[in-house]
């Protein structure tokens, strides 16, 4: 079988499964507990073949103030290699949600310079429910990878980038955190955290863009981000700390829309800096 390609951000289980056995490919586990949830929720299944990524321990920075803070570029590459990962690797992220952490692994190989990447829609569950095979989780242990990771700074912003932006009528701000969240009305999930968005952000849930754990039609999906934004507004993706902002990140991939970004440290960042302002209620 010749190399995989992949042309389009997300794959099916039926697609998964017929091409499994690819030359170059990996597909990759990139679960993680939903906010509030412990490491005891995380499945003990991988996809037959697949490699668990750990995205909080491994793959994401140490010694940072802020969970699941963007590696870089050397940290990225070390880890990759030793994934066995390789610049010709065609790369598909699953998770147990659906999809929840999984394009946030899709996120960061592009923003690294990969864009032989996809998502596997519907995650394990669509997987399992196929009757398509599985595993025992374990430690990846095999040959060191040669990928090379090239990043491109316009993928990520800090908060500095995003305050200097909230003026620009070219940029908006879409945050991808449950609509309560959004409006101030429930405490957040981290503890002392305050509640509230980014002035002049607008809600954009990333549960609204999908249906059982599958990404809704390009049209659907269009019609979400021509409520919230404008056609031709570079856009920020933003949630709780830089997870489901990438579940907007890939619908507006299949939309066709370019020129975004993703607020790496979202609301854990921006709600911890007392200096930042807060809005609350619809803004």
């Amino acid at each position: 079988m010749s190399d995989i390609v992949l042309k389009n951000p997300l794959v099916s289980a039926d697609w998964l499964y017929e091409h499994l056995n690819a030359r170059n490919l990996i597909v990759l586990d990139a679960s993680l507990p939903k906010a509030g949830m412990g490491e005891d929720t995380l499945s003990p299944s991988l996809i037959e073949g697949a490699r668990y990524m750990d995205l909080k321990n491994r793959w994401a920075q140490k010694d940072a103030e802020f969970p699941n803070t963007m590696l870089d570029a050397a940290g990225f590459e070390r880890v990759s290699q030793e994934f066995g990962i390789d610049n010709s690797s065609a790369l598909v992220f699953y998770d147990q949600h659906g999809i929840y952490s999984s394009a946030r692994g899709w996120y960061m190989f592009r923003a690294m310079g990969h864009d032989n990447v996809a998502v596997l829609d519907g995650g394990l569950p669509t997987w399992e429910q196929a009757g398509y095979p599985v595993m025992p989780k374990k430690d990846y242990s095999g040959h060191l990878g040669n990928f090379k990771a090239r990043l491109d700074s316009n993928f990520f912003k800090d908060h500095k980038a995003v305050l200097a932006e909230l003026q620009d009528s070219s940029k908006q701000v879409l945050d991808a955190r449950a609509g309560e969240r959004f409006l101030g009305l429930v405490a957040e999930p981290r503890e002392g955290l305050r509640s509230g968005h980014i002035p002049g952000s607008k809600s954009l849930p990333y549960g609204e863009l999908q249906e059982g754990g599958k990404m809704k039609d390009i049209n659907t999906l269009e019609a979400l981000f021509s409520e919230t934004s404008k056609a031709n507004q570079n856009l920020v993706f933003s949630c709780g700390s830089g997870i489901t902002a990438c579940v907007l990140a890939l619908g507006a991939e299949l939309t066709g829309r370019s020129g975004y970004s993703v607020y790496d440290g979202s609301w854990t960042e921006w709600g911890s800096l007392p200096e930042l302002p807060v809005e609350k209620g619809r803004g």
